[in-house]
């Protein structure tokens, strides 16, 4: 059993799942690999913490403006690791 820190299995599979066209899969796919928490990620994109799991699982699709948002925060976090 592998260790995702505060992720669960369940939300861990179904972002392995998930359609990586999705803006939201990928950052999902960022915070589980790096162990960002659910509650920074909210805070940053103004949004709940389930909006964020459902973006993760690829259950709902970001919009336009977070779906921008999300991928430079990933361009400038992976400039970082």
């Amino acid at each position: 059993m592998s260790d995702y820190r505060g992720y669960s299995n369940k939300i861990v599979n179904a972002n392995a799942n998930a359609d990586m066209d999705s803006a939201g899969v990928k950052l999902g796919r960022f915070c589980i690999k790096y162990d960002r928490r659910v509650s920074d990620v909210s805070e940053r994109f103004n949004v709940s913490k389930i909006t964020i799991y459902k973006w993760f699982d690829g259950s709902w699709v970001p919009n336009k403006r977070h779906t921008e948002l999300i991928l430079d925060f990933l361009e400038r976090e992976y400039e970082k690791v």
